[in-house]
């Protein structure tokens, strides 16, 4: 099956797709930072962001992609703005340079680690150069990042602290920030030929954690994990599927990807991209540690 005969485009963001809140600091004084910025989940989340009236810095490799993803938010005229900042993950100089970038641009309280790839290979045929890239992209960048931005979240603190009537010592507002990691399904389990993918995402869950418990309940670390979301890697994954294991394009999504889901359909970008939204905002500040799953019940039922 080709994919002329199974539609496997990416749908077309519109101004609808969007959650919006009424939150306090979803402001232009305030900057998020978004990886993997240029296309997919990425791009919908810095667009979403930006559509929250957030100062956004969009970082990718991808030059043309982050003009692209300015081109698209100015088209839905949202009210935020989206600067590029093109960023090679695997440089830390590059890394350093865009999170300061992002710190002159106003108060920097959220990361939305986004940027990820994809090879498919059983783990006797990986090859180790793609193994080390996808884990730089996917684990080691997202632990620099976080650990280049957290001085700068923790600077925009401007609650009091206070004695409590038994004497310990707390502090009013809500929080400071929060640092958002794209996790997926398979930081839960594993399934055959994605190895590097799947070792990157645990590794994930954990720098969440540890995010969380150096927080001190103010600075939040959370994950976002889905199944299977309709964007360009995932078409790469389908064509990479379907050939390393002989079958056609619409086999591997409806047997392969959505065979064990209870939704039968994959998520849009737009709708991972609000979660973040969600988790950013003043209704989150509870999620501190976790992990969003939304993947029509594909790790929590089965037949």
């Amino acid at each position: 099956m080709s994919a002329d005969d199974f539609d496997l485009s990416q749908p077309e963001l519109t101004t609808e797709d969007f959650l919006v809140l009424d939150d306090p600091r979803f402001g232009p004084e305030t900057v998020a930072i978004v990886t993997g910025a240029a296309s997919g989940i990425g791009r919908a989340t810095a667009i979403a962001l930006a559509a929250n009236g957030l100062t956004v810095v969009a970082a990718d490799i991808d030059e043309a992609g982050l003009d692209e993803t300015m081109a698209k938010a100015a088209d839905l005229d949202a009210p935020g703005t989206i600067h590029a900042v093109p960023t090679d993950l695997t440089d830390d100089d590059d890394v350093a340079a865009m999170v300061d970038a992002a710190a002159e641009a106003g108060d920097l309280r959220y990361v939305a680690n986004v940027a990820g790839m994809q090879h498919i290979a059983s783990i006797p045929d990986f090859p180790m150069e793609k193994y080390d890239l996808l884990l730089d992209i996917m684990l080691r960048a997202p632990f620099l990042v976080a650990k280049l931005a957290m001085p700068h979240i923790r600077a925009t603190d401007d609650s009091e602290a206070s004695d409590d009537a038994s004497g310990n010592r707390t502090q009013s507002g809500d929080g400071v920030g929060a640092i958002g990691n794209m996790s997926s399904v398979h930081g839960r389990y594993a399934t055959q030929d994605k190895a590097a993918y799947i070792t990157a995402k645990h590794g994930l869950n954990g720098l969440t954690r540890s995010i969380a418990a150096e927080g001190e309940g103010r600075l939040r670390g959370f994950s976002v994990s889905v199944g299977y979301v309709l964007t360009p890697l995932m078409v790469n994954q389908i064509e990479d599927t379907a050939e390393e294991r002989g079958i056609s394009e619409r086999e591997v999504v409806e047997d392969v990807m959505l065979g064990q889901a209870r939704t039968k359909e994959m998520m849009t970008p737009a709708e991972v991209a609000n979660l973040f939204v969600f988790g950013f905002s003043k209704h989150g500040k509870h999620l501190n540690g976790g992990d969003m799953l939304h993947d029509g019940g594909y790790s929590t039922t089965y037949e």
